[in-house]
């Protein structure tokens, strides 16, 4: 009994070609740009602030240990606090994690409509899906940058409020 050879698919068409100076794809890659060179500086930050916290803070048992001014371990503490502040009110970690997903997510995009794949494969206007969709991704990142803000607003106005039942 013979196996039949699977039937090769028929090619899918190729996405219609697109001059270079396209608005759209310039878009595309200036936000690539943008979100992928932010992430890296947000991640470099938060690596350095966190480093300094992290030695400052084990410094002060080390200096404690000696017959150091007493003062010394107060500013390795307060250094601590200082450090620990500036992350709190930045937001490196979340920065450097949310616009390392927009960027990747906007490269998945570009790759697809370069590769006429998935949505972009049956759309007859594959730049303007295209246009569509990136914009959604900078709006969702947006969307969550505005949240991520307001919640640690709100967080910080809970902490100040003294608790129900005491003036």
């Amino acid at each position: 009994m013979a196996i039949a050879e699977p039937k090769p698919e028929a090619p899918t068409a190729a996405p219609a070609p697109v001059e270079e100076g396209n608005p759209t794809l310039q878009r595309l890659e200036d936000q690539i740009a943008w979100y992928d060179r932010k992430s890296g500086q947000s991640q470099q930050r938060f690596k350095l602030l966190k480093a300094i916290e992290l030695a400052t803070a084990a410094a002060i048992p080390v200096v404690a240990a000696f017959d150091v001014p007493l003062y010394v371990a107060g500013i390795l503490g307060a250094v601590v606090v200082v450090t620990e502040g500036v992350l709190h009110v930045n937001q490196y970690h979340q920065n450097w994690i949310t616009y390392r997903s927009t960027a990747e997510s906007l490269k998945h995009e570009k790759y697809l409509f370069l590769a006429g794949a998935d949505v972009y494969g049956g759309s007859k206007r594959p730049l303007r899906l295209l246009a569509e969709r990136i914009e959604g991704l900078i709006s969702q990142e947006h969307a969550r940058w505005i949240s991520s803000r307001r919640q640690h607003v709100d967080l910080d106005d809970e902490k100040e409020e003294p608790p129900s039942g005491r003036p």
